[in-house]
Formats: structure tokens, sequence, C-alpha cells
């Protein structure tokens, strides 16, 4: 069956270019020039990915509030920015909000497509069945594979798809420091130093909403990160 891509975008030509790049690989796409209009569809039926621009017509964060709509109904849904605005705030609030991803519209369309089919990647490999290691426990944690779900003191964690295989990665090899690149390629992202910080603090964050004395992730500086032995 063939993935569902939705894509927000208030400009037509733009719109129109990404949705026939992502036809040309076999997804069926949607395009949504607001808010409203994609809300409107999505309250129907979620798509299995969104590209969102962050300005929307007469709402200059308007791709922010639809992120946080979409997220606050599904935890694992893979979100994408796609916009001009690559301001490290506006990368960071769009992180802080759960989207997976952010790329500038500067991006070349093979970027997009290859970004898209790791996100997809991602989702495939939930569906896989593990032959080792599906359930991985340590001290209050639990982490399912399959079912790409975190518990802490038996209460799970909200983890996005980025966030989940960045604590995949680290609980793997406990102690082992995992530099940013290597969590990079973990997670399939390319971003730089500062967006691997900001997904670490928002982990750290979502563990001590459970656990004020939550301290299981160390940073080594100059070096990366690694789950505490």
């Amino acid at each position: 069956m063939s993935r569902t891509v939705a894509i927000v975008e208030d400009e037509p030509d733009l719109r129109a270019n990404y949705l026939q790049a992502l036809q040309r690989y076999g997804y069926v796409v949607a395009g949504y020039a607001d808010r409203a209009s994609a809300m409107n569809a999505f309250a129907l039926r979620l798509p299995d990915l969104v590209l969102i621009d962050v300005g929307l017509g007469d709402e200059p964060e308007g791709g922010f509030e639809l992120c946080r709509h979409l997220r606050a109904r599904s935890s694992s849904l893979p979100i994408l920015f796609l916009t001009a605005r690559d301001s490290d705030l506006d990368v960071i609030s769009g992180l802080r909000l759960g989207a997976d991803d952010y790329l500038s519209k500067t991006v070349s369309m093979a970027q997009l497509t290859a970004r898209v089919a790791a996100l997809f990647r991602r989702l495939e490999a939930l569906q896989q069945p593990a032959a080792k290691e599906s359930v991985v426990s340590l001290r209050a944690l639990r982490l399912e594979v399959e079912r790409m779900r975190v518990t802490w003191q038996e209460q799970e964690v909200p983890l996005t798809l980025t966030e989940f295989w960045m604590v995949h990665a680290l609980v793997r090899h406990p102690g082992h420091v995992r530099s940013r690149d290597q969590l990079m390629r973990e997670s399939e992202i390319v971003v730089d130093d500062a967006t691997i910080t900001s997904h670490i603090k928002r982990i750290r964050r979502k563990f001590e909403a459970i656990d004020a004395a939550f301290d299981e992730i160390d940073t080594v500086h100059g070096a990366g990160y690694r789950w505490r032995p």
C-alpha cells in the first residue's frame, strides 16, 4: 500500500513542485494551502507523513500551530518542517513542538525526497520483527522496539521518532559515548550540532517530567553523549 504524504504550503508553485516530486517516487500526495483546510482533512484521517511550512497565509506561525495540533493527536506521526525561515530560533521552536526534521526551502528535491524516504524507513523498521533485543530493559527504563514505546518507572515517555531512535542508540550500549555523527546516522537525520543538543535537551525534559531526579544521559564534552552504565 502506498504511503500518504500531506504538504501544507501556501505558495502554489512550490506546493505543486513538492507534490510532483513526491508523486514520482510513488507516494500518494495531497496539498493544502492553509492550516484550516489541512486540519479539516486531517480530522477525517491522518496521512503517513506531513510536510509543513511555518508561515501559512496570514498566519506567520500557522505551521507551528498545526504541528502542535498534530503532535497532540499522534506521538509517532513524522512531521517535517520545510520553510524559508531557517534561523536557529525557528529550528529550535519547531523541534520543541515535536517536529522530526527541519529543512530549508533551498534544499534540492533529491535531498527532500531522501529525507522523506529516511523517515519512512524508520517507520518500516518498527513493523519488522526484531530478531534480538526487541525489548531493552535498564533500571527504570523499558524500550520496546516494535511498538516504538519507551517507559520510565512504568510511565510512557512521549517521544517522537527521532527522539526514540536517539534513546535507542544510547541504551543499546550503556556507558559507551555516542558522537553527534553517530546519533545522526542512527536517527537518519542530517542536522547541525546545536540541533542534536536541542533534541537531547527535549529528551531529558520528557523523562524529567516523570522523574525529577532523572540523570541517565551524560554529556561528554567534545565527544557526545552516553547513557549511564
